[in-house]
């Protein structure tokens, strides 16, 4: 099976062998600081503001809380808190008008922060075959527009119990740590995926056990601790750092994420974007 081709300007190790039989590949990848420079719930605070979904207390909060992860700082605790608070934060809002929020926004919140290096990456994993599946913590209403954009196949993202329309504030699947390789593995139950042909991406300590779920494993952008643990592991090792503007990096919608599709309606198509490259 052909590898990905290199970017000159990602740095490269050695990609560990994977064993087993061979079957069908998928390519999973984190989203937040992977794909994206940000943090996807953070970068709708704003919109949920101006949407009279939270307070200016709760954008502070938010804000804080991207400071800490932008820098990098923000420990597994402390991502723990956000996400009970942001659950509790949620509790009785009306899901259609977060999805309608996320539509509107999509493009102008997220469009300068995606790395070009992971939209090539994805591009390469699709020539050849392979599903592209995106794995986030944030809540699912926030990914699978994104997801959508960047033409992936399937989508593992938090998601909250809904009753009437709104949230409970109770949620049925957290999609960190753990449970992102369980994930992982009933996927490839599901779609007959090969994992240990398959390809995992993330820049985060806490996707360590995403990472050791794939045959090929890459740290993204790593921290000196993910770095020494790429090393002890043999992950390779990813530079992303060139942003893309989405309005012309865009694949159309999959089947899988149609009804995604329809909040991120105006995307314009992932082949324009090649056909661009190329000349």
């Amino acid at each position: 099976m052909t590898e990905p081709t290199p970017d000159p300007d990602r740095e490269t190790h050695a990609d560990p062998a994977a064993g087993g039989t061979p079957g069908r590949v998928a390519a999973f990848f984190d989203l937040d600081k992977t794909i994206i420079a940000t943090s996807a719930s953070a970068a709708f605070s704003k919109p949920f503001y101006r949407g009279g979904l939270v307070t200016r207390g709760d954008v502070l909060r938010s804000a804080y809380a991207h400071f800490l992860f932008a820098l990098g700082s923000a420990d597994a605790d402390q991502t723990e808190r956000m996400r009970k608070h942001l659950s509790e934060l949620a509790t009785g809002w009306d899901v259609s008008k977060v999805q309608q929020i996320v539509a509107e926004t999509v493009h102008e919140l997220i469009d300068p922060y995606v790395y070009a290096e992971a939209v090539s990456l994805i591009a390469e994993h699709h020539d050849l075959g392979h599903d592209v599946v995106i794995v986030s913590a944030s809540g699912a209403e926030l990914v699978e527009p994104i997801a959508t954009v960047l033409g992936a196949d399937h989508v593992v993202a938090t998601r909250m119990a809904v009753e009437d329309g709104r949230y409970t504030g109770q949620i049925d699947f957290y999609a960190y740590g753990e449970n992102k390789a369980a994930a992982m593995r009933e996927l490839a139950a599901e779609h007959g995926y090969d994992l240990a042909q398959s390809y995992a991406y993330t820049d985060s300590v806490t996707d360590a056990p995403m990472l050791r779920a794939a045959g090929h494993a890459f740290a993204v952008n790593p921290d000196r601790t993910m770095r020494r643990l790429a090393a002890e592991h043999g992950w390779g090792v990813l530079t992303f750092t060139r942003p893309v503007a989405l309005r012309v990096a865009v694949r159309p919608p999959t089947p899988v994420l149609a009804a995604a599709g329809a909040l991120a309606a105006g995307a314009v198509g992932w082949a324009a974007w090649r056909l661009l490259r190329r000349r």
